[in-house]
């Protein structure tokens, strides 16, 4: 239903859709078709039989939304943001457009394939003065931002965080077959499942941390079903470690036996454990077991990303740091240093203010995405 706070003298938010090949545009379209405050005035995908298709799902009119150019769509549209729904790879080129009209972006994760990509998508929307948001799904669980508040009142500091996130895999769960294209293609998805569900872990972490990039980065991935994804890793583990001593374990993997979003936040004063969307099991260091509690509601604006945007848009809401782009070009010199260090074996160090080995020439980013063979044991930390 559209979302308390909107009434009658608010206006929707103008919505372009760019691309269609992403799961997560019936998320977007369901909620346009039920809701009062979000108008899509364009559509934008290449594969016309694609389009077809979302138009029958959600009552789209193509003869007035859609066109093959992206250009065409923009300059007729009179939107006020849109929203990237393509292969991570495509994200530059539709910011790109996006930003040179003056439209806010919203981008699925992770931002870019690479940190040189997202610092370029982030200085084009700097400089055209719009807004440029990664959406994460866990952006707007309130068991998350209630555990990140406890991190700055009773339960800190931070010593070991643990994030599990993914599923039995694309295919398994039954991902649209233009979603799979993609996802399992080294270079329109930067990788496998170390990009897809590991950057969930990364940003989390980066979040908790204030921002703070990790000083040294070790990972291993491997390709535990080849016949689903012979191109890329399926069950990846990166390892941050950071000045103050505080470790990150992030898992992201295709290969789970059921769907999971989780983290597991120790401190020196008890522990958190948050793996749903409103509740979080927490344990103080002097009880002896953990108790659950239901989060209270967050604030409308950081309930899903689609209010946010609209709020964020009119000028009614602060940019929130999960989405941001200097949380998030954290996010993608993490995984550049991960795929580095997946493989070849040993760990990644990172510098204040560049990426060390890990940032040094783009050839890193195109040989990590096409090797997603395991890395031997014995080889990490060499």
């Amino acid at each position: 239903a559209t979302p308390e706070g909107f009434g009658p003298g608010d206006r929707p938010l103008r919505l372009v859709v760019c691309g269609l090949t992403h799961g997560h545009a019936g998320w977007l379209l369901d909620a346009a078709r039920r809701r009062d405050d979000i108008e899509i005035v364009g559509v934008w995908e290449p594969d016309r039989t694609l389009a077809d298709r979302y138009a029958g799902d959600f009552g789209l009119d193509l003869p007035r939304l859609w066109a093959a150019d992206l250009g065409e769509v923009l300059d007729r549209s009179r939107a006020e943001a849109g929203v990237v729904m393509t292969s991570t790879r495509g994200h530059g080129d539709a910011v790109e457009q996006l930003a040179a009209r003056g439209l806010h972006v919203m981008v699925e994760k992770p931002l870019a394939v690479s940190a040189s990509e997202a610092r370029r998508m982030a200085g084009v929307c700097a400089r055209a003065g719009v807004h440029l948001v990664t959406n994460f799904e866990t952006s707007w669980y309130a068991g998350l931002r209630e555990a990140h508040a406890l991190t700055r009142r009773a339960f800190a500091p931070i010593t070991r965080a643990v994030f599990s996130h993914g599923h039995p895999g694309p295919i398994v769960i039954g991902c649209q077959p233009e979603f799979v294209d993609w996802l399992i293609d080294p270079v329109e998805n930067g990788g496998g499942a170390m990009m897809d569900f590991g950057c969930y872990g990364v940003a989390l972490m980066t979040w908790l941390m204030d921002g703070q990039r990790p000083s040294e980065v070790l990972a291993t991935h491997s390709t535990q079903r080849p016949g689903e994804h012979p191109r890329v890793d399926d069950d990846s583990t990166i390892l941050l470690t950071y000045a103050n001593g505080a470790t990150g374990v992030v898992q992201g993997s295709w290969c789970w036996p059921h769907p999971c979003k989780s983290a597991e936040i120790y401190t020196q004063s008890g522990a958190i454990y948050s793996a749903e969307w409103d509740r979080l099991s927490v344990r103080s260091s002097e009880e002896a077991s953990a108790h659950r509690r239901l989060c209270e509601p967050l604030p409308p604006d950081l309930r899903d990303p689609w209010t946010y945007l609209r709020e964020l848009s009119h000028g009614r809401a602060a940019p929130d740091v999960l989405g941001s782009p200097e949380l998030n070009i954290t996010v993608c010199e993490v995984l550049d240093a991960a795929r580095l260090s997946a493989l070849q074996g040993r760990r990644v160090d990172l510098v204040e203010g560049s990426s060390s080995q890990a940032a040094s020439g783009q050839a890193a980013s195109s040989q990590v995405v096409s090797s997603p063979g395991s890395t031997p044991a014995s080889r990490l930390g060499a």
